[in-house]
């Protein structure tokens, strides 16, 4: 029996000018998987807020891929972030991946709402669609946000974004395959109508991942530790290795019956790509 179809986003952050020609050419590569979106980050306070609609609107002009601008809300009044929303409507941008964003102090800080502001997610969301009818992907966390009391508080907050419109949910990384299952399984036992698509974080520096999924409360298991140790100094070995470690994730969970998948690239194309060419994407390349 045949498997569904496999269905891929990416994420992308803005380049800095200088980095320009790099993004397009990876850019570029990745067009080839004819994702199902592209996903291009917002900077802390929207701090490349113009970056952001600047690079949303070029894929748009330069490729056949379909962009989808990130948006949050933190530290910024509610006229302010609906300004943003309203310029994305009138770039011809038609979908927001919708943010509460990090506090001030980073992951796993204290978030204060602006006074002015939306209150969080869900809020934003609801928002959103009261400016326009933007498709609208949010956040979850299969292993619990780092503020969250439980894994079922963060479950009302990811109902409540569903219910005021968003359709898509995006993963935080993970590592831990049953706990993206177990997490799965509950969203489906409330009965939330969302799509949860699982984020894949290729490993291209393990000492920052591991940094990161501290921070942010992903669990690393050993052995992930033990087929990257040693290699620092090896990129080639390394790029293997994280290759084949995400490769295995997608497969294992192709098994479970998930064929959406959300990869954050960090603007390379080479891991990427190479894990989707594994996994059976990309042969109308070679057929074209």
């Amino acid at each position: 029996m045949s498997k569904p179809e496999l269905k891929v986003s990416f994420e992308f952050f803005p380049p800095k000018p200088e980095a320009s020609e790099s993004f397009w050419k990876v850019i570029n590569k990745l067009e080839e998987m004819k994702p199902l979106f592209v996903s291009v980050t917002y900077g802390a306070g929207g701090t490349t807020q113009e970056r952001t609609l600047g690079t949303v609107n070029a894929i748009r002009e330069r490729t056949s891929l379909i962009p989808a601008a990130h948006l949050t809300c933190v530290g910024a009044p509610r006229e302010d972030v609906d300004k943003v929303v309203r310029g994305y409507w009138d770039a011809g941008i038609r979908h927001i991946v919708a943010l509460r964003g990090d506090p001030p102090g980073g992951v796993g800080g204290r978030f204060v709402p602006h006074p002015q502001g939306y209150r969080n997610a869900a809020d934003l969301v609801r928002g959103i669609r009261e400016i326009a009818p933007f498709e609208i992907s949010v956040a979850a966390y299969p292993e619990k946000h780092p503020e969250a009391v439980s894994i079922e508080e963060d479950l009302a907050f990811l109902a409540d974004k569903a219910e005021q419109g968003a359709r898509r949910a995006l993963s935080q990384f993970f590592f831990n395959n049953a706990a993206f299952l177990r997490f799965r399984d509950r969203v489906f036992a409330r009965g939330i109508d969302i799509e949860l698509v699982p984020g894949i974080l290729p490993i291209t520096n393990f000492a920052r991942v591991k940094e990161f999924a501290a921070k942010c409360g992903a669990f690393l298991p050993p052995a992930l530790g033990q087929r990257f140790h040693g290699l620092d100094a090896d990129p080639e070995t390394r790029n293997l290795v994280a290759a084949m470690v995400a490769a295995e994730q997608v497969d294992f969970l192709r098994r479970e019956g998930v064929n959406s998948f959300h990869f954050y690239t960090l603007n390379r194309a080479d891991l990427v790509y190479a894990i989707c060419r594994v996994v059976g994407l990309g042969e109308h390349a070679e057929a074209a």
